[in-house]
């Protein structure tokens, strides 16, 4: 599945439409990445528990991410809360979610590596119940110059089934095979804003239950 050119409307969540807005603050140059120190998303302790920083080693399709923050949400979403808290950062992605794991995630990243754009997904899975979960992916690219040094992702998890069982969602044996519904990068209306203008104004509430 190809990665579909696409501006912030793209994106559900408005957690993660809130992030975008701050990476787009961030921007200084049309074209450029945004420096890891400018970003201020103004996270809540809440809001880190599906968050992960990485840092980037190598290029285009060598790249490979070291983990240097894992949110507590994601480590039962991954199933891998055996590893000791002081060992769950300085991993990197592939050893610590594995190759099949990492073979169906891994161009989400490499497509925010080279396209130097925010990348998003929505993969569909199960949980233990059977019931269906949509998992969204959204990783902003950072570093100097033209290349990227930092990704930082978040994770958010929604079902139109009611509450659902984080833990092992992303396991080595999920319920069902996980299926991606949407592969998008953000390189469209991505220009600095003007002050007041936020990507998650387009989003529409047309209900709270």
């Amino acid at each position: 599945m190809g990665y579909a050119s696409s501006d912030p409307s793209v994106i559900r969540s408005i957690r993660q439409r809130v992030l975008l807005d701050a990476w787009l603050r961030a921007v200084r140059r049309p074209h450029g990445l945004p420096a890891r120190t400018d970003f201020d998303p103004e996270t809540s302790q809440d809001e880190l528990a599906d968050m992960m920083g990485f840092d980037v080693e190598g290029e285009s399709e060598a790249a490979r991410f070291l983990i240097t923050q894992e949110g507590s949400r994601l480590t039962a979403t991954y199933g891998n809360e055996h590893v000791p808290l002081e060992t769950r950062a300085s991993r990197y992605l592939d050893d610590s979610i594995g190759p099949e794991r990492y073979a169906r995630v891994v161009s989400c990243y490499r497509e925010c590596v080279m396209r130097k754009r925010p990348t998003y997904s929505i993969t569909t899975v199960q949980d233990s119940d059977g019931k269906d979960v949509s998992y969204e992916r959204l990783l902003l690219p950072f570093g100097s110059g033209a290349t990227v040094e930092h990704i930082i992702g978040s994770y958010n998890t929604i079902s139109i089934e009611g509450s659902f069982k984080v833990k092992d969602l992303l396991g080595f044996r999920p319920m069902a095979a996980p299926t991606t519904i949407v592969h998008a990068v953000i390189d469209r209306e991505v220009a600095r804003r003007p002050a007041g203008v936020r990507a998650s104004d387009d989003i529409v509430v047309v209900g709270i239950n």
